[in-house]
């Protein structure tokens, strides 16, 4: 496989903030590391009237850790802009004359990707555009990233789904998700697969259950009118939550190919308990951050932000008991949680091992600390495992004691962003952290039932205080279980059992 094809990136929504922000970084980093060819071209098309140079002074800028002046002014040579429009076939003319340019220019024998970053409505248009007007007519491969939310609803996302498949195959399609570019998502497989303490454990029989806490302190700023359409079940749960649990409970694969490893993905997601309209309240709580206190300073609730509605129903905060109807997991509750506004930013999989039949150290006054792996996603990326010792001196009592391993403090400079490796498995077209079509469906089709019950406002939505870790109703949920959240505080609390 060669592992420096030879690309042209084509950018839709080249002026937009997701570009800004994370692309024209995470593709500066591959330059920098040596992992693109030195025939590549990035064409943005957009609708203003930029030039060549007004992009490359973009890119420039949106490079805030340069190393030399002379390193960006290399990489921003590579990039070339078009003004477009998507509904104009002229557009499409216009391209790919620039691409054949481009393509003989660099040398680069006609593979292609088309990155749509921009309002998912325009993606069929785009998609149909792509192929009627023959810009997949090339010698090498062509290829199509997708940004999120793909649909808003399973209607619409077969909708979507069928419009694209006009223009491109499965196979071609690389449906985004950031999180699964995360170091430490991609790292729950070799933690699982690669260690014979964890895989023969991992099953009813050893685990309690399992957490993952997805938690923001930001509010919801100026998305308020694209919050208010979409909400926490959908723009978190429906897409980044759902990837996690899959990866969390799916069984090993037959071997480490995207074909085996989205195969068992999918039964996991085939697998998980539908949630019916009577039932809705019994597994999920939706809540919304009301006033707070965030950092000494006084923050306005979700209802008081710019373009939400005063009286407005729409979540903030989702917490979620899902059971999986499989003979690995059955009885073995997952629970989710994500919210804006809350306590802490914090992306964390905590996964809670059962007590021994009959431990030594349990007595009437105080249970022995269960077993805790945590795997640590984002801010910090790491794995720590809670086990039990003797605390030191004469007492003879057990002490909960953390073991840690974090990235951030050994490698941390040789960890990708999520974009860049992601950007980076798509040209070499590994499609093992993208989501397939069928992935795509059993998540709407589990999170559309959740949806409509929410939409008759026949159930309540919990205020939360901004700066909590949300509303008592999600602690009800696992107290229901007999088990309880395992906060950030709670386990920092374990690093200080030994004084």
């Amino acid at each position: 496989m060669n592992t420096k094809p030879k690309t042209t990136l084509v950018i839709f929504g080249a002026t937009g903030d997701l570009a800004k922000r994370k692309l024209y970084p995470s593709i500066y980093n591959l330059f920098k590391a040596n992992q693109l060819s030195e025939e590549f071209a990035v064409v943005g098309l957009g609708r203003r009237a930029w030039t060549n140079e007004t992009i490359r002074e973009t890119v420039s800028q949106s490079l805030i850790h340069k190393e030399s002046n002379e390193s960006v002014e290399k990489f921003c040579e590579h990039f070339y802009y078009l003004p477009f429009d998507v509904q104009e076939k002229n557009s499409y003319h216009e391209l790919n004359t620039l691409l054949s340019e481009l393509e003989t220019k660099h040398q680069i024998p006609g593979n292609r990707i088309f990155y749509m970053a921009m309002a998912p409505e325009f993606f069929g248009t785009i998609a149909e555009n792509i192929k009627s007007e023959g810009l997949k007519n090339t010698e090498g491969w062509t290829r199509l990233i997708i940004e999120k939310p793909f649909g808003h609803d399973l209607p619409s996302a077969k909708q979507l789904n069928r419009e694209i498949r006009e223009a491109f195959s499965e196979d071609e399609i690389y449906r985004i998700d950031h999180y699964l570019g995360k170091e430490m998502v991609q790292n729950i497989e070799v933690i699982r697969f690669g260690n014979a303490i964890f895989e023969h454990l991992w099953s009813n029989r050893y685990i309690e259950n399992i957490q993952i806490t997805s938690s923001e302190t930001l509010g919801v700023e100026d998305r308020g009118g694209y919050y208010e359409k979409s909400g926490a079940l959908r723009d978190m749960v429906q897409n980044h939550m759902l990837q996690m649990v899959s990866l969390l409970a799916m069984d090993p694969p037959l071997r480490l190919t995207p074909e085996e490893i989205r195969s068992e993905k999918i039964k996991v997601l085939r697998a998980l308990r539908p949630v019916t309209h009577e039932k809705v309240s019994d597994y999920f709580v939706r809540g919304q951050y009301g006033p707070g206190q965030m950092d000494g300073e006084e923050v306005a609730g979700y209802r008081s932000e710019k373009n939400v509605d005063p009286n407005s129903f729409t979540e903030t905060y989702v917490a979620g008991k899902l059971l999986i109807d499989s003979h690995r997991w059955a009885g073995v509750p997952f629970y989710i949680r994500t919210g804006k506004r809350m306590h802490v930013k914090s992306t964390e999989v905590i996964i809670q091992f059962k007590d021994l039949p009959m431990n030594l150290y349990l007595n009437n006054e105080e249970k022995v600390h269960p077993n805790l792996l945590i795997i640590h996603v984002q801010p910090e990326e790491g794995i720590s495992l809670v086990l039990n010792g003797k605390k030191m001196g004469i007492s003879g009592e057990s002490v909960p004691v953390q073991l840690d391993y974090r990235n951030d403090g050994v490698d941390a400079g040789n960890t990708p962003e999520a974009y860049e490796r992601l950007i980076y498995d798509c040209m070499l077209g590994d499609a093992t952290n993208f989501a397939h079509w069928d992935e795509v469906d059993l998540s709407w089709t589990f999170i559309d039932a959740i949806s409509k019950a929410w939409q008759s406002r026949e159930i309540d939505i919990h205020t939360y205080e901004a700066g909590s870790m949300g509303p008592k109703a999600a602690d009800d949920l696992l107290a229901q279980d007999g088990n309880h959240w395992w906060s950030k505080n709670v386990i920092h609390i374990i690093e200080r059992g030994f004084e």
